[in-house]
């Protein structure tokens, strides 16, 4: 991959990347952190891929202008844990502490982020467990284990051993999101696919879906832009 800069105010760096699979040229823009990148095929030269960008430079500015920006975590940051918002402040004793409306971290301000992920990913845990544990136990199922990672193409996935793992940014999501995405996974269980009867299955687990699928779709991005010092 190379990078070029498409000049304007501001300049637009572009990704180039060229992949045997293209068949034209395309552009996407990363809803995660912007990113502008440019595929071409291997046979199609640069300054081609160049002009096709700059005959988008318009949508391209349009879309990276409505992107959210990124918040970095400090003191005084607001968080939707479990969907509410809290704001960071500062705690005592040795473990952070979540009320209706803060999380109190404990010890200095450049220490704070690595507390507040560290508390976010523990409680993911247990409240990605404890709803996979119903799940399952609903459909009939167990699985082999349960893992959390920082994903961004997805915010789960069961592999054909059984094993779960979830985004942990889910926590950051309101309560019944991050339950439907639990019920999703633990379906796969009986269903490693996504035919009528895993639709079914969800169904069946958990209940109705649209709603948290459609917050999924347009609000789902915005729990990226949140920046730990992790």
């Amino acid at each position: 991959m190379a990078e070029r800069v498409l000049q304007g105010r501001p300049d637009i760096v572009l990704t180039l990347r060229r992949s045997t699979r293209a068949r034209r040229i395309t552009l996407r823009i990363s809803s995660l952190d912007g990113r502008v990148t440019l595929t071409l095929p291997t046979h199609v030269a640069e300054r081609e891929a160049l002009d096709f960008a700059r005959q988008k430079e318009l949508w391209i500015r349009k879309h990276l202008a409505a992107r959210v920006e990124d918040v970095i975590v400090g003191a005084g940051t607001r968080l939707p844990v479990e969907g509410q918002q809290r704001s960071i402040a500062q705690g005592t004793g040795r473990r952070v502490v979540m009320t209706d409306d803060a999380l109190l971290v404990p010890g200095t301000p450049e220490t704070a982020p690595a507390r507040v992920v560290g508390f976010l990913k523990a409680r993911a845990r247990d409240v990605l467990a404890d709803a996979c544990d119903d799940y399952a136990q609903r459909l009939g199922r167990s699985y082999n284990g349960l893992t959390l990672r920082d994903t961004r193409s997805r915010w789960g996935s069961c592999s054909s051993a059984g094993r779960l793992m979830f985004s942990w940014r889910l926590i950051l999501a309101p309560s019944e999101v991050l339950n439907y995405v639990a019920a999703h996974e633990v379906a796969h269980l009986e269903q490693m696919n996504h035919s009528p009867a895993f639709w079914n299955a969800v169904s069946r687990i958990h209940g109705p879906y649209d709603a948290q699928r459609r917050w999924l779709r347009t609000e789902g991005n915005t729990l990226h832009r949140f920046r730990f010092a992790d």
